[in-house]
C-alpha cells in the first residue's frame, strides 16, 4: 500500500457546495459537497443509482445542476460562458467508463484528436508525434499507433484512454470506474498504472469507483456518497474499521 500525502494544507482545486440535481420526482443529488486538493486522489464511492455518474457530469458541465456552486481551479463552473469552459476542460481530463475511443480512428488518431481540438496552442505535426509516442510510452503501450480499437483488447482500450487523457497534462483527472469491466489482473495493472501516473505528474484525481482494491491502493481520502450526499469523508483505514452499518456494507 502506498505512503498517504497529507494533504490538508494542499490547495484545494475542485470544491462543490450544497450541489443538487434532481429529474423530475427523482432527487438524486440533494446537498452533496467534496473538496479535492492538489495532489490528492479522493475515491468518491456509492451504490449504483447514488448519483456519482449524475455528480461527476456536472464536474465537467455536461449535466446543469439545479443549484450549488462547482469551483475548479477557483473558477465557479456554473457562471462561466461556453467558451470559457471549453478553455477550463483542457485542464481536465476525463476518463471515461467505457473507454470511449472513436472506432473508426486509428490510436494515434484518437489520441492527436484532443491535441487538434482542444489543446489551447496549435502544435506541429512532429510535436503532436512526439507528444503521441510519449503518452503512449507512459502507459506501456509503445508502436501501437496504427492499431485500431478492435485490435485492443479491454486493457488495452483503457490504457489507450488513459494516455488520451494524459496527452494534454491536465492539472486534475476524473476517473469513472477505471476498472469496470476488466479482469482482476488487468484491473490491478491499471491500478498501478494510475498511482504511476499520479507521481509522475503530481495531478488531482478523483476516482469514482465499486472496486475496493481501487480505493484501498489510490486513496489518500475517500468519500462515500449515500441518499444524495457526502455522508462521511475520511481514510480507508478509518472507514474499514467504522462500525457504521451504512459504511461496513462497502467493505463487506
Amino acid at each position: 500500500m502506498k505512503g498517504k500525502k497529507n494533504i490538508a494544507s494542499q490547495e484545494i482545486v475542485l470544491q462543490v457546495k450544497d450541489l443538487r440535481k434532481s429529474f423530475g420526482d427523482n432527487h438524486v443529488l440533494k446537498g452533496f459537497n467534496m473538496q479535492l486538493h492538489q495532489g490528492e486522489n479522493l475515491v468518491i464511492m456509492g451504490k449504483s443509482g447514488s448519483g456519482k455518474s449524475v455528480m461527476i457530469k456536472c464536474l465537467v458541465g455536461l449535466l446543469e445542476a439545479d443549484s450549488g456552486s462547482i469551483s475548479v481551479m477557483d473558477h465557479d463552473i456554473t457562471k462561466l460562458s461556453q467558451e470559457d469552459l471549453d478553455i477550463l476542460r483542457a485542464d481536465i481530463g476525463f476518463l471515461f467508463q467505457g473507454s470511449a475511443l472513436y472506432d473508426s480512428m486509428t490510436v494515434r488518431e484518437n489520441l492527436e484528436f484532443p491535441l487538434r481540438r482542444i489543446s489551447k496552442e496549435k502544435k506541429s505535426n512532429t510535436d503532436i508525434d512526439k507528444l503521441v509516442a510519449e503518452a503512449l510510452e507512459n502507459v506501456g503501450l509503445a508502436n501501437t499507433e496504427d492499431l485500431m480499437p478492435a485490435e485492443l483488447s479491454g486493457g488495452m482500450k483503457k490504457r489507450v484512454a488513459l494516455a488520451r487523457t494524459l496527452i494534454l497534462k491536465p492539472k486534475i483527472i476524473l476517473y469513472d470506474e477505471p476498472t469496470s469491466g476488466l479482469d482482476p489482473i488487468t484491473a490491478k495493472e491499471i491500478i498501478l498504472l494510475m498511482q504511476e501516473i499520479q507521481q509522475k505528474y503530481g495531478t488531482s484525481s478523483l476516482i469514482i469507483t465499486h472496486d475496493i482494491d481501487c480505493a484501498r491502493v489510490t486513496a489518500d481520502q475517500m468519500l462515500l456518497l449515500i441518499d444524495g450526499v457526502d455522508y462521511i469523508v475520511g481514510t480507508f483505514e478509518a472507514l474499514s474499521t467504522s462500525e457504521d452499518p451504512n459504511i461496513k456494507a462497502f467493505f463487506k
